[in-house]
């Protein structure tokens, strides 16, 4: 329970730009034509920011599963890499709790968890009690944002569009070790961004995140 509590409060700070987001989803998911209700249920069952706003990209009558299920899987497929990241410290768990946490387990709060590890410290509650702040925030902010989307017609107009770029910077500058963290962090975004600009879709976030994982591996190696 200490670790449910510890990693619920040190989400919260982060949270208040999820929350925002969250918004802004909303908004954004009455706009696309979606329901109060399919937006909380994408919300609730999804759970990923990142692949949400995607999917309302390509949200259209006819609906195309194939196109979204696919686009998903791509965005998704960073949490391979998360998880391998946690498998360390998880492996011993039971896995029905195992397997209950990784469910919440998001950008933020893999990135505090991490950084907790880092220290020392091995309670895999942690990310959990992370992931259930986050859980609970990006669940109300949506449904706020789609229920009261009519005053919030251009979320930039508020300065919302800035928050995802804040919470990862907030994420970046906790887990910065260094200039030896800097070769790693540059491959990536060069991998991502060459990708970005010559492949189609979203394989930029996967390429740019197996490349600074590899180029850590490999210099941590030798």
């Amino acid at each position: 329970m200490q670790g449910v509590l510890e990693g619920a409060k040190r989400c919260l700070p982060i949270e208040i730009s999820g929350f925002a987001i969250g918004l802004v989803f909303g908004v954004l998911a009455g706009q696309a034509g979606l329901s109060v209700a399919e937006s909380f249920l994408m919300s609730a069952l999804v759970f990923s920011g990142a692949a949400q706003f995607v999917v309302l990209g390509l949200w259209a009558t006819p609906l195309p599963v194939a196109g979204i299920a696919l686009t998903t899987l791509v965005v998704g497929l960073r949490h391979l890499l998360m998880g391998a990241a946690l498998s360390p410290f998880f492996s011993k768990l039971p896995r029905l709790k195992a397997y209950g946490s990784v469910f919440f387990m998001a950008d933020e709060n893999w990135a505090l968890t991490m950084s907790e590890f880092s220290k020392g410290k091995r309670d895999a509650a942690f990310l959990l009690g992370g992931g259930l702040v986050m859980f609970a925030s990006w669940t109300t902010s949506t449904f706020i944002g789609r229920t009261v989307g009519g005053v919030l017609r251009e979320p930039a107009r508020w300065g919302l569009d800035f928050a995802f770029p804040a919470v990862f910077l907030a994420l970046l500058v906790g887990i910065w070790k260094g200039k030896s963290d800097l070769l790693p962090w540059a491959v990536a975004a060069l991998v991502a961004v060459a990708a970005h600009h010559l492949l189609p879709g979203q394989w930029y976030i996967l390429l740019g995140g197996l490349a600074g994982s590899l180029t850590g591996a490999v210099r941590s190696g030798a």
